[in-house]
């Protein structure tokens, strides 16, 4: 039995034992006697008597063992051509001032902090100073709409808002003011008060009760670490629900940190002064865990990096920060790499830099297709390793793990279950699928330290959503296969999610604004092929009787709405107007059969289709517009 094998098998038949050694990893105020329990509804439940608090283990901590001026934060924004470096005490400085500085505005254990900001030191220290309080963070994606962001102050409830005056991007300014603004008018909920890093490309003005982060942290008194239980909750991080509603995913603390703690080393093969990068947002939950809290866990470098991966301002971007920062393991989504193949195919822009630091790369967020992923194996020489996780697991469920064994990689696989999970294929009929049977992908139950604790105020949602299909375990909603070697295939999404440049985005969401104008009488959306950011959504709409309006007017007004409501993340950028689409005979949409069409493949007429030419409609309208690879598909039976 090779080594990986006889780990994960161990993690798999003694998880409480596993797991108490890998909690040895951090340091706690109280450690944990009881390792695993389980709540009223059979939910996992990691270390519930111990005590922590994840800022000291992440900052104080290596203070504490003479490591303080050893670099935690390389900050690197071409973008503004700003840099700063901030060494372990520099930063657990200016985090405890933060935090001093919060808990004057009378933020304490348990209260929320929404945090809406660009890619900063600024958005790391805010995150830190929560946890080192003991208060519940929620950052939001820079790239959400006012009303996006208002959902989530709905449901957060938080006492305080933190955000920056704008947003950069290449060269163009994003005021962020005007958009937090319009979302706490549009919030039910009204936080006590807001803090606003101004920015110089653009400063913002302030009112009564809005706060200048530079004055608050100058203010501030030096805060102590808050003890809390390894139960109490970190941040909550939203992502799409298949309703059209966010679903606030809640992570725990002190599972979390051991997770982390034992992911960078089993998974990354990082060590204490090691470099890494990770090209994300702290936004997402890479950011959270391989920007933030998994590197100064870990006692590594982390860089933060305020730019895109071409044209900040060349397609050697990403290959200079390695080459600058000596960077050891660099992690991104694959839709970076294409965009940076595209721009730079024969890698001239790789050649001006020396890599010799760099010894994994790291894709995930989305399916790394075999082209990209033989190019970046030709380009850089260093393994390529492609591995699958989810916002809701917070670390990677597989991975080729250069902590304990690298396995040869294949193209188009995550490789084997990381140690700890429990991965099970099932298919249609509820059975156990054998080796290169797809099916479902679901994980037994106990699911790993890290993983989601619940809902955010919503435990019936969190146990339909994700255990009720298959008592026992936890649904991915991935469907996916092992081949005969083990190794895991993940085939994409099973429900109305799509993925977008390595963002998860529910169509039922698009649905819903579409469906609101007033012109629209009945509509859907789809995610279709797209070679840069691996899917793209599509809308097909069918106008009210009576609308006699310009079509193209028509278009172009619903993906402006679509833009307003939830943002450019979306990247809603194509409406089909059709005058049928393809129903049941019960009246539900075929969505399923109108991806089928525009991926070219070979297809079959359902017997429950109520009008079989509807099909035809459809055709036509995405032959007309290049949509996906309409013109190559055909009914099976031909």
């Amino acid at each position: 039995m090779s080594r990986y094998h006889a780990t994960h098998a161990y993690s798999i038949e003694s998880p409480a034992e596993f797991w108490q050694e890998q909690a040895q990893r951090i340091p706690w105020k109280r450690f944990p006697e009881t390792i695993l329990s389980w709540d009223e509804q059979r939910h996992a439940r990691w270390f519930e008597d111990g005590t922590l608090n994840i800022c000291y283990a992440a900052l104080d901590h290596h203070v504490e063992k003479g490591r303080g001026e050893q670099v935690a934060l390389y900050y690197d924004s071409p973008v503004t051509g700003a840099r700063e470096v901030l060494t372990y005490r520099a930063l657990r400085d200016r985090v405890a001032y933060v935090a001093g500085g919060l808990e004057k505005l009378g933020v304490g254990k348990g209260d929320r902090v929404v945090i809406y900001m660009p890619m900063v030191p600024e958005a790391v220290i805010a995150m830190l100073a929560c946890a080192r309080i003991g208060a519940v963070h929620s950052v939001v994606f820079g790239g959400f709409a006012a009303r996006e962001l208002a959902l989530r102050i709905e449901d957060a409830e938080p006492k305080v808002v933190i955000s920056a005056s704008c947003g950069i991007e290449v060269n163009t300014v994003l005021p962020y003011k005007p958009i937090v603004d319009q979302a706490i008018a549009q919030s039910v909920f009204k936080p006590e008060a807001l803090v606003v890093f101004q920015r110089e490309a653009e400063r913002a003005p302030l009112n009564e009760g809005e706060h200048d982060w530079q004055t608050l942290e100058q203010s501030g008194v030096f805060a102590e670490c808050v003890e809390v239980e390894a139960t109490h909750p970190l941040y909550i991080l939203y992502t799409s629900g298949t309703t059209g509603k966010p679903k606030g995913v809640v992570r725990d603390t002190g599972g979390y940190a051991v997770a982390l703690a034992y992911s960078m080393e089993a998974v990354y093969g990082l060590a204490p002064g090691d470099v890494c990068f990770t090209a994300s947002d702290v936004g997402w939950v890479v950011g959270h865990s391989y920007i933030v809290y998994g590197p100064l866990l870990r006692g590594c470098a982390s860089v933060v990096y305020e730019g895109k991966p071409v044209k900040t301002p060349d397609a050697g971007s990403f290959w200079r920060i390695i080459d600058e920062y000596r960077v050891k393991s660099f992690f991104t989504a694959p839709t970076a790499f294409r965009a940076i193949k595209k721009e730079d195919p024969e890698a001239l822009e790789r050649r001006r830099y020396s890599l010799a630091s760099l010894e994994h790369v790291f894709v995930a967020g989305e399916r790394l297709d075999p082209p990209t992923f033989h190019w970046l194996s030709d380009v850089l020489n260093v393994p390529i390793i492609d591995h699958w996780w989810q916002t809701e697991t917070g670390w990677p469920i597989a991975a080729n793990l250069a902590g304990i064994e690298l396995a040869p990689a294949k193209a188009g696989s995550a490789t084997y279950p990381v140690p700890g999970f429990n991965v099970e294929i099932i298919g249609r009929e509820g059975e156990k699928s054998a080796a290169m049977e797809e099916g479902s992908v679901l994980i037994k139950q106990p699911l790993p330290p890290g993983c989601l604790s619940g809902i955010w105020r919503d435990p019936a949602r969190f146990h339909s959503a994700y255990m009720a299909a298959f008592p026992g375990y936890y649904l991915t909603g991935d469907g996916g296969y092992f081949d005969d070697d083990g190794y895991l295939f993940i085939m994409g999404r099973t429900d109305d999610v799509i993925n977008v440049a390595g963002h998860r985005l529910s169509t039922g969401e698009m649905e819903g604004v579409l469906g609101a104008h007033p012109a629209v009488a009945e509509c859907a959306v789809i995610g279709i092929h797209d070679d840069l950011k691996g899917q793209r959504p599509v809308g097909f709409v069918i106008p009210k009787d009576g609308f006699d309006g310009d079509e193209a007017a028509l278009e172009a007004a619903l993906i402006q709405q679509v833009r307003e409501t939830i943002g450019p993340v979306a990247a809603f950028k194509q409406v089909l107007i059709v005058n049928r689409l393809p129903k049941t005979r019960s009246g539900k949409i075929l969505r399923k059969l109108l991806r089928t069409l525009a991926d070219g493949k070979p297809y079959t007429v359902p017997s429950t289709i109520d009008d079989p030419t509807s099909l035809d409609d459809a055709q036509v309208a995405m032959s007309r517009h290049g949509v996906g690879r309409v013109d190559e598909a055909r009914p099976a039976e031909q």
